[in-house]
């Protein structure tokens, strides 16, 4: 049984909303001397130094200017506050509820970057084993898919530090290359972690991480308030990227947000289930801290929607928890 996908417009506004920040890219393709390490001659005591062709993304042409006035552009149409500056070198935000595609978003960004840009490396970083396997699934199951609407396949692996060969596959390989890694991967102490770092004789004496590093690639984030600790951005550093793209429903940090899709308006949208809250109930109330209740909102069609919360008030009998509909404007301290 093969899945049949549906475009969603949210989605398509999503990925446009990143192609729209590099407007006035040039779509290059970019080639270098791909680095193939050392091979032991024939001759004795000496080595064979290789050289082949690799493939990289093209650096940004676009002065950060441009990319900051494109930024606001994306951010004035999509209804969020404009960046005063950039946060970061080119890192942008894609808020996405839980449940709504950003998986399936995110790889269609990857085609619609390489058709309008030539981009073709990318790097997604996930924050777990669970999730690296569940985002590996999702490019199986998309294939055909976007093989119908793009009439070519990405080719995609799971970083394993026993099978480096595929990173040269990565380097050499013209077409749209995808890596997954889980940030453990690069950011732990353990000795497979650091192989990533290390100079191999099964990679012909070469570091697998200058071969990833040499192609420029996209890194594309996925949860990055899982992800991004102090020393894990300083690891990412290391993978030389274009930009990287964040993609959460819980962002920690904002950079450059250029598209959201938060809860309400997934539910809205009838992307989600109905939003639910769960309290706790407490005896003895004596209104010593203050106490708000958020049960849930009323949407209506012709007014605006109403939120419906209980708090404490004080009374002459004491403190009494009471319901009230509220709307903009509504002053708990008064009642």
């Amino acid at each position: 049984m093969k899945i049949k996908f549906k475009e969603q417009r949210f989605q398509l506004d999503a990925v446009q909303s990143v192609v729209d920040c590099f407007k006035g890219q040039k779509n290059i393709f970019s080639k270098f001397i791909l680095d193939r390490g050392r091979e032991k001659s024939n001759l004795p005591g000496q080595v064979q130094f290789l050289n082949s062709e690799g493939f990289k993304n093209k650096s940004i042409e676009l002065t950060d200017e441009e990319i900051l006035e494109n930024i606001r552009n994306v951010q004035i149409r999509n209804g969020l506050k404009p960046s005063k500056k950039l946060e970061g070198k080119y890192n942008l935000t894609i808020e996405m509820e839980t449940g709504t595609g950003k998986t399936y978003t995110y790889i269609r960004t990857m085609y619609e970057l390489y058709k309008n840009y030539g981009w073709s490396k990318y790097i997604v970083v996930v924050p777990s084993i669970a999730i690296r396997e569940g985002v590996y699934k999702s490019f199986q199951i998309t294939e055909d898919h976007f093989m119908n609407l793009y009439g070519n396949k990405i080719r995609y692996f799971i970083y394993n530090s026993k099978q480096l060969h595929k990173i040269d596959q990565f380097a050499s390989d013209s077409g749209i290359n995808v890596m997954i890694i889980n940030s453990q991967a690069f950011n732990s102490r353990g000795k497979d972690a650091r192989r990533i770092y290390m100079e191999l004789d099964e990679f012909a004496s070469r570091r697998p991480i200058d071969i990833i590093a040499q192609t420029n690639p996209i890194l594309i984030i996925d949860e990055p308030q899982s992800v991004e600790g102090k020393k894990t951005k300083e690891a990412l550093k290391l993978f030389n990227p274009l930009f990287t793209l964040r993609y959460s429903a819980t962002h920690k940090e904002d950079y450059n947000k250029i598209y959201r899709l938060d809860a309400l308006d997934a539910y809205n949208k009838k992307l989600v289930k109905k939003i639910k809250v769960k309290g706790i109930s407490i005896k003895g109330l004596t209104g010593t801290n203050g106490y708000v209740y958020f049960e849930g909102i009323e949407l209506r069609e012709k007014n605006k929607p109403i939120a419906k919360i209980e708090f404490e008030v004080k009374q002459k009998a004491g403190i009494k928890r009471v319901t009230r509909n509220v709307d903009e404007g509504y002053d708990l301290y008064t009642h």
